[in-house]
């Protein structure tokens, strides 16, 4: 029976991380079923893995077209696995497939996270005397667990993360195979056409979702959360609030929406089709002396794909809390209950190096990223920083407490788009006008002009809430702020802009002199706004910089 994906995604890694998927040229029992034995262990909760047999892969990439197997080898290797599958302590029966693949058959082993754990299997599964061991993965290979790593396997003994275990207030007639086969068109599985005349236990059998011996079968948690229509009788509040705040969180001032429910998928990709119809925006400006536009969001879509997704992934749903979303003015906050694994420091996640030991839904994740609602593992924050970064968007927070009983992620605005950082401009942009005009009547030169330009700007925003006296810095320094301002176009680091642009010394009072003035008139942005001094700091000309730049370049 086929797979319920797409094998052509395995073979290329597409939906699968690589270090799920083993490529194995020929039959190898010994060194198979080391590897079958190390998936079910699945010691991380990553969801098991995947061999290919029939394929030649060269430095982790499978070669094309594949070698295949024949017929008669095919029939000998899965006779041969039925013995084999039952010296595997606890007996374990991974699910095999047949594929069609450049006109030559292969055979596909899926090993799914097992229920039972730890298993263990001899050393040499063809010899006579058998030595057993527990097997675990380490980046792509399967060996054998050291004394700690066996003791942590068998502290995790049915220990099953939440979406595969089953549920036994859920049958099978609980199951919409409208969803099912909905789910394997779009993921182009084979088994979408088996689906078609099959019954629904095989099919269901064949996808994994279900558990219990033959005479009494129960669903899987995670065939609730993904093919029933209302996954909330199974896990109540199984759903994402939204609420806007027009003022700010301080006012009394709020618009609460309908609530968005549905199965996972349905909940993320409507969510996403709120945020896009009712708060994402894009601004186009066209800049002097250069024929490309500039285009940015006020929030890039991926990175708040990635912030819905990566919340209803790793979310707790033994939890009664719903998934809350609060658009603020200046940014958007999107908390989840059950945080992240205790693996992770808060400093991890400012540098984007994202590891977690174990996940807490290791199936769920699977299933979104087969449908590409999802990176893959681990590149979830990453995805995030990267387009925020590529937006010159500032970075996001990211906040839990010490229990990890929460997880909250906020996505701060383009300053663009942010009134309030448009300096009650207006005035101080016109003041450049003034300066222009009298420019063009007396005989300035370069330096001159900036300089009374700078001056000019900086009069008019001065005594707006929140600015300081900086004038003398303004009046020692004039036109190096335009130094600064034309270099940081992009976010740059202080010690760049400071020994490049300026060629001074990346020291403190530097920073005093030539970036804090540009910060107070709103001239100059920063990247991490919570934590001023992070060492991931970086700083870029604002939206009303750059309308100071354009007017100058007149």
């Amino acid at each position: 029976m086929p797979l319920p994906l797409n094998v052509e995604d395995l073979l290329t890694s597409r939906t699968v991380e690589s270090e799920r998927v083993e490529f194995k040229e020929g039959w190898n029992p010994d060194a198979i079923y080391r590897s079958i034995c190390a998936f079910a262990n699945d010691l991380d909760n990553t969801g098991g893995g995947f061999i290919l047999v029939g394929v030649v892969e060269a430095a982790g990439i499978a070669q094309r077209p594949v070698k295949g197997l024949t017929a008669a080898e095919l029939a000998t290797i899965q006779l041969r696995m039925i013995g084999f599958n039952n010296l595997i302590r606890p007996v374990y029966n991974p699910k095999i497939s047949i594929e069609n693949i450049d006109g030559q058959q292969i055979l596909v082993i899926w090993v799914p996270g097992g229920s039972n754990r730890p298993y263990e299997v001899p050393e040499q599964i063809t010899a006579t005397r058998k030595s057993y061991f527990y097997y675990i993965r380490r980046n792509a290979s399967s060996v054998k667990a050291e004394h700690e790593t066996r003791q942590e396997l068998i502290a995790l003994a049915n220990q099953v993360p939440f979406d595969d275990r089953s549920n036994n207030d859920a049958s099978i007639t609980d199951i919409s195979m409208v969803l099912v086969k909905d789910h394997l068109r779009l993921v182009n599985s084979k088994l979408f056409d088996f689906a078609e005349h099959g019954s629904k236990e095989d099919v269901l059998e064949q996808m994994a979702l279900l558990d219990g011996p033959p005479e009494r079968r129960f669903v899987r948690n995670v065939a609730l959360m993904m093919f029933n229509e209302d996954p909330q009788r199974f896990f109540p509040v199984t759903r994402v609030e939204i609420v806007r705040f027009p003022n700010g969180e301080g006012s009394a001032e709020f618009i609460e929406y309908e609530p968005i429910t549905g199965p996972v998928p349905t909940i993320i990709r409507r969510t996403l089709e709120f945020l896009r119809g009712n708060v994402m925006e894009q601004k186009v400006t066209k800049l002097v002396d250069n024929e490309e536009s500039v285009r940015v969001w006020n929030y890039p879509f991926q990175a708040m794909e990635e912030t819905i997704a990566n919340a209803l992934f790793h979310r707790d749903y033994a939890t009664r809390e719903p998934v809350e979303i609060r658009i603020l003015p200046e940014s958007i906050v999107v908390l989840n209950y059950g945080g992240p694994d205790r693996s992770i420091r808060q400093e991890d996640f400012a540098a984007g190096r994202i590891r977690p030991r174990r996940y807490r839904n290791r199936r769920l994740g699977d299933f979104l990223k087969e449908l590409k609602l999802t990176e893959g593992r681990a590149t979830g924050i990453p995805t995030i920083l990267q387009s925020l970064h590529q937006n010159n968007s500032p970075s996001p927070s990211f906040r839990f407490d010490d229990d990890r009983t929460f997880f909250e992620v906020e996505i701060f605005s383009h300053p663009a788009f942010v009134k309030n950082n448009l300096v009650k401009n207006d005035q101080a942009v016109s003041a450049i006008d003034q300066v222009i005009d009298q420019a063009q009547e007396s005989a300035l030169s370069r330096k001159e002009f900036q300089d009374k330009s700078i001056k000019a700007f900086a009069e008019a925003v001065r005594g707006n809430e929140g600015v300081p006296e900086f004038m003398e810095q303004v009046n020692q320094i004039g036109s190096e702020f335009l130094k600064v301002l034309t270099f940081a176009t992009i976010p740059q680091k202080r010690s760049d802009i400071l020994e490049q642009a300026l060629n001074l010394s990346n020291h403190t009072l530097n920073t005093r002199k030539y970036i804090t003035p540009l910060i107070q008139m709103n001239l100059l942005n920063s990247t991490v706004k919570e934590t001023p001094n992070s060492p991931l700091q970086k700083y870029y000309t604002s939206e009303t910089g750059s309308q100071l730049l354009a007017k100058l370049r007149k």
